[in-house]
């Protein structure tokens, strides 16, 4: 029974007057169900040609023909195929025979003010935090701020339609993001509608787009490489499956690259992508996914998209939409890739929907909920433990800085949040270093537990080796008497720089980089001119591969890198070597 309210009333719509026998029974309805009298009044509404509504607060009973048809369809959106059940038509008679009107009333509110992408909304008296509620129009929206007698909803669409004194309905449904094997290689929106025009998508099961990240008792540790096919991260910076490595560095520093690269990267090795990209440009996200597709990566990946020119709504609600999906697969054994491209857009937009919600701006104009935004959402990435299917989200959040500025209050949540970061300096990046990551700013939490043995072996002094490069080219920049080895050890790292670079949508195997990281690394390279060495890394690569394929196999299969092999990878670097110093063209 509900409690009582004061000043409740009642209203009845109808074509037709009610007899005395029928007001005498509403009247009864009504003490019962309030627990007191509450009064009763008729309005003649001659579009209601059959049944009735009646009104009462904010709860209405639809019995109009309209009510019944939602009613029923709220009945067969219940409805579930049993294991080994094909057949629908059975399930659909049964449906029929069973489904009978209820008694249940609607709860309905009246939209007081509507500005930009907010409705102020009266009389959604139980409305919970995150409920969807539909608007007369159709379209949708989500509960995002609670008050005294009103509530405040962003809107998933258009508000041209929607006005002062609009009804809304509650759904008593939270967010939810349809999910499925079909979403693989398709581009949708954070509502998961097709963008691509290649037809309907069928969803297996909605997710909700909100859910608790798993608990430390659901995880195991993060052991498991996520090659990204980049010399400099794998070799310095692994990145672990369940694993939350932030790209972070400034506009146009190659972010979005590393991402891309990671993607490709994955062929092969059952891993499915999600890219999440916030308000980028329309042509930039299409030009992305034509790369993507030309090289056989659309087949693993979805792309969840919300363009510059989307709503703010939509792109606060992209990112938890691509992580329900990405959930999907996680919960059933998979290994997950998602990048969020980028979460500084993903903030603002959160921030222009705060203001217009009239919470109180921090610092920054930022709400005070900002680092919980990120948090539960970069939470949710994990290995899940073998009880729970041993499937594992990996997240690469892109974060955007300015100048650099590292200590801005966006970057320091998400690099608190993360398990690491990879740090793009823009000095590098013009410089033609490409990836241009930063070696003394970026980390990795996981280090070493995310590499095989083989690259350990291999990479061991690299980052020491470069450390001391840095700290004499600083040096000597004060400096024009140069001593040999001083020389020397410029040369060689300089060399090392070189080496690292690596063109886009290029990504390297496991055995390749081994065999770059073992010949550098014990200087085989050391006097190879620097506008050779791409010409001598392509032309060694091709030679490892012809000279002993079963190596090459042994290393990507074991990820062991015994002694033996070792030894074979140098005594063939060498002999490569003799080889492209007498003649370029070979070596090339």
């Amino acid at each position: 029974m509900r409690s009582n309210r004061s000043g409740l009333t009642a209203e009845l719509r109808s074509a037709q007057k009610p007899t005395e026998e029928q007001t005498r029974r509403f009247n009864l309805f009504l003490t019962h169900t309030y627990g007191r009298a509450v009064p009763l009044r008729w309005e003649q509404d001659d579009s209601l040609r059959s049944g009735f509504q009646l009104r009462v607060g904010s709860d209405i009973y639809d019995w109009s023909p309209n009510g019944r048809i939602r009613q029923f369809q709220d009945h067969l959106y219940g409805l579930q195929l049993q294991p080994g059940q094909e057949d629908l038509i059975p399930l659909l008679r049964q449906a029929v025979e069973d489904w009978s009107l209820a008694v249940v009333p609607e709860e309905i509110g009246t939209v007081l003010t509507v500005d930009s992408e907010i409705a102020v909304v009266d009389g959604l008296e139980h409305a919970q935090y995150g409920e969807i509620v539909v608007f007369t129009s159709g379209v949708k929206g989500m509960v995002q701020d609670l008050r005294r007698g009103k509530v405040s909803c962003i809107i998933f669409g258009e508000t041209e339609e929607i006005s002062a004194g609009s009804v809304v309905r509650r759904t008593k449904k939270t967010a939810g993001m349809p999910v499925g094997e079909q979403f693989l290689g398709r581009v949708v929106d954070a509502l998961g509608v097709p963008m691509d025009g290649k037809g309907r998508i069928e969803a297996e099961i909605f997710n909700p787009v909100e859910s608790p990240a798993p608990g430390i008792l659901d995880r195991q540790p993060v052991n498991t490489p996520m090659e990204t096919g980049l010399l400099t991260i794998d070799s310095m910076f692994p990145i672990g499956r369940g694993q939350r490595e932030l790209i972070i560095g400034d506009r146009q520093t190659g972010k979005t690259a590393i991402a891309l690269d990671t993607i490709l990267n994955q062929k092969g090795k059952d891993v499915v992508c999600v890219y999440v990209s916030i308000g980028q440009k329309t042509s930039s996200v299409a030009q992305m996914v034509e790369n993507l597709s030309r090289r056989g990566a659309m087949g693993y990946t979805c792309v969840v998209s919300t363009p510059a020119g989307a709503s703010a709504a939509m792109q606060y609600l992209a990112p938890y939409a691509g992580c329900a999906l990405g959930e999907y697969f996680m919960r059933r054994g998979r290994d997950v890739l998602i990048v969020y491209d980028d979460l500084s857009k993903h903030a603002i937009a959160y921030r222009a929907l705060s203001l217009l919600l009239e919470r109180s701006p921090g610092r920054e104009a930022y709400p005070g909920d900002v680092f919980y935004l990120h948090s539960r959402l970069l939470e949710r990435a994990a290995h899940l433990s073998d009880e729970l299917g041993g499937g594992s989200m990996t997240a690469l959040p892109i974060v955007e800085t300015q100048a650099g500025d590292v200590s801005a209050y966006i970057p320091t949540n998400i690099i608190s949040i993360t398990d690491g970061q990879i740090f793009l300096e823009s000095d590098l990046f013009f410089s033609g270093q490409r990836p241009a990551v930063n070696v003394g700013l970026s980390v990795s939490r996981v280090g070493g537990d995310a590499q095989t043995k083989a690259m350990k072996k291999a990479a061991g002094t690299l980052r020491l080796e470069l450390a001391q490069y840095r700290e004499m080219e600083v040096f000597t920049q004060f400096s024009s008497d140069l001593d040999e080895a001083t020389k020397s050890q410029l040369a060689y790292g300089q060399g090392l720089m070189r080496l690292l670079r690596q063109p886009q949508y290029a990504p390297l195997s496991q055995h390749q980089q081994v065999a770059l990281l073992t010949a550098a690394l014990n200087r085989v390279m050391q006097d190879v001119p620097l506008e050779r060495m791409e010409a001598f890394r392509t032309g060694l690569l091709a030679y490892v591969e012809k000279a002993s394929p079963d190596l090459c196999r042994r290393i990507d299969m074991t990820g062991l890198l015994t002694p033996e092999d070792r030894e074979e990878i140098l005594d063939l670097s060498r002999k490569f070597l003799t080889g492209f110093r007498e003649g370029g063209k070979r070596g090339a």
